[in-house]
């Protein structure tokens, strides 16, 4: 063999070595920053607009599960306890109206209150300002009152405020008032319930046949999470309950059931044969699922929001109109309540349901021991490597350079043999 040959040999042998030793250091340094849990860190709303899977919804859904049980004890303990502020749709009564521009003293709803109890020997159910500048009233409610009652309270109203008219002068005709007999209220009551029961139906099948039990059974959970905490709220704050609140009711109820779909949807998307891969168990795939939507779970949310603060402010402070204010109260309460829900209690749910099946219990059993054979080899490697260096100290290393010779070649040619 030539020098030059040998030369070549040599070279060789050393950068096939050099490459052996940066391959396993590289190993070794990314084995040192999983374990160290160094790797690359992401800001919060990198993390959230990215959807990487970061935030750990599904791992904690027992804390998410006390969370959700504490604020239904809170929400049906207000509705046993205070009940709700049934308005007089509802309940029936007689409501009287006196405009609050123009009146000769100022009329607060104190001093009307006062007013009505020195006429019927009683305080009125309730009075309440509407509205603002020339358009507020003062709304009296009362139990139901006879022809002639009804006349003492705004004869007396008249006498004490003399409200005036378009015309600038006081008219007792400004004063207005209505009654609603308490069998209407008693038939708008079961019209909310029937509706109520059959969008229940209605989504039931529906997502039954699009998706899978389990998801219908989790979005149903979900929308009585939805409704008792939304009527909770009602009852603890002492909002009025009105047709219009039924209505709004039911509006955010189709939003909350929205935003469950969207997610399950992407559940499903992640999952689809989940049980032909090892590489993440049913509750990461739907961790993950979470996680991707988040963004726009939140962007619905604020796009629903801001038209419904929006109409709050025109409903209460523009107009004084009382519809408009019930129906967009509950509407912002269900948005809240609803988006909260469908992250936190609709999906964690229906991840519980599913972890009770054969089908992925045998495949989180089988993502688990992988990754426990896979971690077992890795540490049986590197103690193989660790043995054979003390014990064979004669053999180098894996990634050692190799001996160089420290004699030199002669350059001449063996020629026995």
């Amino acid at each position: 063999m030539s020098k030059h040959s040998t030369d070549d040999t040599d070279l060789e042998l050393t950068e096939s070595a050099a490459t052996e030793e940066d391959s396993a250091t590289e190993i070794e340094e990314t084995a040192g920053a999983e374990q160290a849990g160094s790797l690359p860190q992401h800001g919060f709303f990198v993390r959230l607009y990215t959807g990487t899977g970061a935030f750990e919804v599904i791992g904690k859904r027992r804390m998410w599960y006390a969370i959700s049980g504490v604020i239904m004890l809170v929400m049906i303990a207000s509705i046993l306890i205070r009940g709700f502020n049934f308005g007089i749709d509802f309940e029936g009564g007689t409501k009287i109206a006196m405009p609050v521009a123009g009146v000769s003293t100022t009329a607060t709803p104190q001093a009307v209150e006062d007013v009505v109890n020195k006429t019927l020997g009683h305080a009125p159910e309730s009075v309440v300002r509407v509205g603002n500048g020339d358009s507020a009233t003062l709304q009296i409610r009362t139990e139901t009152l006879s022809t002639a009652d009804t006349d003492k309270v705004r004869n007396a109203l008249f006498d004490q405020f003399q409200p005036k008219g378009e015309d600038g002068k006081a008219s007792k005709a400004v004063i207005s008032d209505s009654a609603v007999s308490s069998t209407w209220g008693d038939q708008i009551t079961k019209k909310a319930l029937i509706a109520l029961v059959v969008f229940i139906v209605i989504v039931s099948i529906y997502i039954t046949i699009r998706y899978e039990r389990y998801m219908a059974l989790a979005a149903l959970a979900s929308l009585a999470f939805d409704l008792v905490s939304t009527a909770g709220v009602y009852s603890l704050v002492g909002f009025e309950v009105t047709p219009a609140t039924v209505i709004g009711l039911l509006t955010i109820l189709g939003f909350s059931l929205y935003d469950t779909v969207i997610v399950f949807d992407k559940v499903e998307e992640n999952t689809h044969g989940f049980e032909h891969t090892t590489r993440r168990t049913f509750a990461e795939q739907a961790n993950l699922a979470v996680n991707q939507t988040f963004m726009r779970s939140i962007n619905t949310s604020l796009i629903s929001a801001l038209p419904i603060i929006s109409l709050m402010v025109v409903a209460v402070w523009l107009l004084g109109v009382g519809t408009l204010k019930d129906l967009a109260l509950v509407q912002l309460v269900g948005v809240i309540v609803g988006t909260y829900s469908s992250i936190f209690f609709a999906t964690p749910l229906l991840v519980s349901m599913r972890e009770r099946t054969d089908l992925v219990k045998n495949h989180t059993r089988r993502v688990l021991n992988r990754r426990k054979s896979s971690t077992e080899r890795g540490v049986t490697s590197g103690e193989e490597v660790a043995v054979g260096a003390v014990d064979a100290p004669e053999k180098p290393a894996p990634g050692a350079k190799p001996l160089r010779p420290t004699g030199k070649p002669s350059g001449k040619r063996n020629t026995r043999g």
